[in-house]
């Protein structure tokens, strides 16, 4: 064990990965029911995405672990699973099989891509400001999923985004409040396993405040359902029509993986020699394949989870917590509803949390020079603000190539760089004019 994932190189223990494992699968575990909820909107069986949900993670997540040892779990992406729903099944008239093609190819093709290297050569276009920046701005970006997951901002304040009242209308906001303070707490007194720690304790407060509850006959083991498999359609893949599907499906994942890549091994300080993501090859290729299996199994895009910051935050740092983290979905199988417990406010203070750790990249990052700084408060200020990951690379490159040119140091730009801003502003302007 030690040296294939090589644990003193990396200088970390087996227990710190056992709870870095746990952590990241609290911090993500509400994947489980909230996939389920939005795909069998679409005619999907429920129980059967909650199978596919829990297979693809623990599969994807196990193939990054010994592809690439990294810390990164994966699991069904929110914001893909909504579009498969209410815009391709619901908005567009397509079947889920008509989606689940795409979603099949679009893994497909990103295996090719990265056997060829492609996607690492996206990667290191990227400037390693840039890079520090995307850390940064998915910190925030996790922060106010968990805030918002808590129920402590709201838009109903009178204002576009708010702190609601702390009373006994809100009790979600006051327990995760509260567990954020117990996390700063066994933080600052240096407790292992702090935020693992946060997420039980809270979990535990939230039942005098009726925000953890367990209910009547409670029954803690659960049979899984057969997933949907292989619900392809094959028939339509030659029309525009999937064309424009599929290539959603795989702009948005293709950024939302680099982004999170960057931002959890930014946090972990798993880079090599030249400042690039560690065994990128392998980590891209492993969210290609839990793609297709996913896909396999009747459940829209799967992709690595930037929650994976959480146990980062906890000391995981190679595959080993990974393996935890697959094998816990595997658990989740047959004991659904003890993991069902678990609310969203208990996981928020460490999603909160984690947000003040990757904040940490920002105190190297040069302002004062306009063309470093422009471009980074753009990324970080558009992924929470967007609610999205890659839009925050999509803006912050393009503003990066525009104060590069201005200032006449287009010559520094890497050829990569300019397709990619091209390629950012063409999909800008296609999604303004369709």
């Amino acid at each position: 064990m030690e040296k294939f994932f090589r644990l003193k190189e990396r200088g970390t223990t087996v227990n710190r990965e056992i709870v870095g494992g746990i952590t990241t699968f609290l911090a993500m575990s509400y994947i489980l029911a909230v996939n389920p909820g939005i795909l069998s909107a679409s005619g999907l069986s429920w129980s059967s995405v909650f199978t596919a949900t829990a297979v693809s993670a623990a599969v994807g997540t196990l193939v990054m672990a010994f592809c690439a040892n990294l810390p990164v779990a994966l699991a069904p992406g929110l914001g893909l699973n909504a579009f498969f729903t209410y815009t391709v099944v619901l908005g567009m008239g397509c079947t889920p099989a008509f989606a689940l093609t795409a979603v099949l190819l679009e893994g497909a093709l990103f295996i090719v891509l990265s056997l060829f290297g492609i996607r690492e050569a996206i990667i290191r276009s990227i400037p390693v400001t840039l890079r520090k920046a995307v850390a940064v701005g998915i910190g925030l970006f996790i922060a106010l999923i968990g805030l918002t997951n808590a129920g402590v901002t709201s838009g109903d304040t009178g204002t576009l985004i708010g702190y609601v009242t702390f009373n006994g209308q809100h009790p979600t906001a006051i327990v995760a409040i509260l567990g954020l303070v117990i996390t700063i707490v066994l933080y600052i007194l240096k407790v292992p396993g702090n935020i693992l720690l946060g997420v039980l304790v809270t979990t535990l407060i939230g039942i005098p405040f009726g925000v953890t509850t367990i209910p009547e006959n409670f029954k803690p083991f659960s049979m899984p359902s057969a997933p949907h498999l292989f619900m392809f359609e094959w028939g339509s893949v030659l029309t525009i029509k999937f064309f424009v599907v599929f290539f959603t499906f795989l702009f948005t994942d293709l950024f939302d993986t680099i982004g999170t890549l960057l931002g959890v091994t930014e946090q972990a300080n798993l880079k090599d020699k030249d400042g690039n993501v560690l065994n990128a090859k392998g980590a891209l290729m492993s969210d290609a394949v839990a793609t297709m299996i996913g896909a396999c199994l009747g459940t829209s895009t799967v992709t690595s989870f930037v929650e994976s910051s959480s146990g980062v935050a906890a000391g995981a740092r190679t595959g080993l917590a990974s393996v935890v983290t697959a094998l816990l979905f595997l658990v989740a199988l047959f004991l659904s509803p003890i993991f069902a417990l678990i609310p969203a406010a208990a996981t928020a203070p460490a999603l909160i949390f984690v947000g003040y750790l990757m904040m940490v990249s920002v105190t190297s990052i040069d302002f004062k020079d306009p063309t470093e700084g422009i471009p980074t408060f753009i990324t970080i200020m558009t992924m929470p603000f967007a609610y999205s990951i890659s839009k925050g690379i999509a803006f912050g490159i393009i503003s990066y190539v525009i104060c590069k040119a201005v200032a006449g140091k287009a010559k520094t730009i890497p050829v990569v760089t300019w397709i990619l801003s091209l390629i950012f502003l063409a999909d800008i302007i296609f999604e303004a004019v369709k």
